[in-house]
């Protein structure tokens, strides 16, 4: 089984090869590719050791910092030709995707070079002055998901970083190698145990949320996941930030111009597979829009070329994992033996692999579990409505609230419906468009915290209230 170009686990910024590995599946072929270091609990303990050890020195200078995050940058960005393929063997992405995801990743790091939690005045009235610092916590324990590796794994670690505080970094088991490459890479520019990445299948994500040296957690995945991380925080009162799920529902009003909306509303959908948390995972549209957009977004997802990730025709590859897979079949099946219809797709595609056919399912109702649940997977159902105030209600319907958006041609009257929608972000004629200014959190069971631009940055320290005579 040939072993990737990059694949040590990084401790204190040395390669560690590690006795003990697991596999990684293609999933593009359904078979194992390479292996990778499962990591120990003594591996583990020297990971966090070297953090706390290297909190000290990073944590000083926000100069040093800041260099030291473009330098990243710059390191990522060089790498991105030849990371891509290692990143599209492991997570079945195309090798545009694999590139954009890697050159997104640079650029977050950059802009988190530009951040800094600034101290405040409070008062100064001539008797007493105040201030307000922002001290980092120390040691952050960051667990990355497999739907975007790399650029969800520098989400973490690069506000936590420019904040003050040190990492220790777990990828998913199933996606584990690009990121020890990017461990590997970063070695050699940041200061040694500044970022420590560990790589293996569970227990070791609990291992490293109830480590004593760990003094915060910052996880993206499923709800379940996040039940679980929060519960094993909370014995030493850690503070979480959770990125867990959605079910994003997207409204087309009567007025909407559905030809000319149709390509971005699908590709809000069906991008990456649909394995991303805010994208669309349903849709409403009035009732005298309805065949009409089923029938354009159906003429997408018949056309659209799903292959080899490695072919640069291929706009779509296979889901990332066997059990996701599964589940998007499931889902499907459950729906059409409800009585929807696949008007595009509805079945596995006869290859090797996690090949899905895009699917556009119509006809369904809110209580199939695709419609209520997160399928996460190339597979979009379609419902009708008849009021614009049933639309509301219906798509906020749901324990979930991440994202939505409102399509139509009157755009103050889009946005006047968008508002109403119980999410932690919305959008107007788009969606899945976000900068890196912009806050991210989740209502319900969508998450629990704050992420991005200088809200990233905050959430990664604790207040400091000096109080002196003037």
């Amino acid at each position: 089984m040939p072993e990737p170009t990059f694949e040590p686990m990084t401790i204190g910024g040395a390669a560690v090869a590690g006795e003990h590995r697991f596999e990684v599946v293609d999933p593009s072929t359904g078979r194992a590719f390479a292996t990778a270091p499962a990591c120990t609990d003594a591996e583990l303990d020297a990971a966090v050791d070297a953090a706390h050890h290297a909190w000290s020195g990073w944590r000083a200078d926000a100069d040093q910092r800041s260099a030291a995050l473009v330098a990243a940058a710059d390191a990522v960005r060089d790498a991105a030709d030849r990371l891509a393929p290692l990143l599209t063997a492991e997570q079945g992405k195309p090798l545009a995707d694999a590139r954009a995801e890697l050159r997104r990743a640079a650029d977050r790091l950059r802009h988190a070079g530009t951040l800094r939690a600034e101290p405040r005045v409070l008062r100064d009235d001539g008797t007493e002055r105040v201030e307000v610092y922002w001290r980092p916590v120390g040691p952050v324990a960051a667990i990355a998901p497999w739907n975007f590796p790399v650029q969800l794994a520098t989400a973490k670690l690069a506000p936590a970083l420019a904040a003050g505080n040190t990492v220790v970094l777990k990828p998913s088991p199933y996606t584990p190698l690009t990121t020890l490459a990017l461990g590997r890479l970063l070695s050699g520019v940041l200061p040694s145990g500044v970022l420590n990445v560990v790589s293996g299948p569970e227990p070791l994500g609990q291992r490293l949320v109830e480590h004593p040296g760990i003094r915060q957690v910052t996880f993206t995945g499923s709800v379940g996941t996040g039940r679980r991380v929060a519960a094993t925080a909370a014995p030493r009162l850690r503070p979480v930030t959770l990125e867990l799920g959605g079910n994003d529902a997207a409204i087309v009003l009567p007025d909407a111009d559905v030809p000319a909306l149709a390509d971005a509303l699908f590709w809000s959908a069906f991008a990456n597979c649909g394995q991303i948390c805010m994208a669309v995972k349903r849709v409403y549209v009035a009732a005298s829009r309805h065949d009409e957009l089923v029938e354009a977004l159906a003429d997408r997802a018949r056309h659209v070329v799903v292959g080899d990730p490695t072919d640069p025709g291929t706009r779509l590859g296979p889901l990332a994992t066997k059990p996701q897979y599964e589940r998007v079949g499931e889902l499907v099946a459950a729906a059409l033996a409800g009585g929807a219809r696949a008007v595009a797709g509805g079945g596995p595609l006869d290859r090797d692999g996690y090949f899905y056919a895009p699917t556009v399912l119509a006809g369904g109702t809110d209580g199939d579990p695709i419609v209520a649940e997160e399928q996460f997977g190339p597979a979009l159902p379609v419902l009708r409505y008849d009021t614009v105030d049933e639309a509301v209600e219906r798509a906020n319907d749901t324990r979930y609230g991440l994202c939505g958006s409102v399509w139509g041609t009157d755009v103050d009257r889009a946005a006047q419906v968008a508002a109403r929608l119980e999410v932690g972000t919305a959008w107007v004629n788009r969606h899945l468009a976000m900068s890196f200014d912009d806050p991210f959190a989740g209502v319900k069971d969508s998450g629990l915290g704050v992420s991005g631009g200088e809200w990233g940055v905050y959430a990664h320290t604790e207040p400091f209230v000096l109080h002196r005579p003037c």
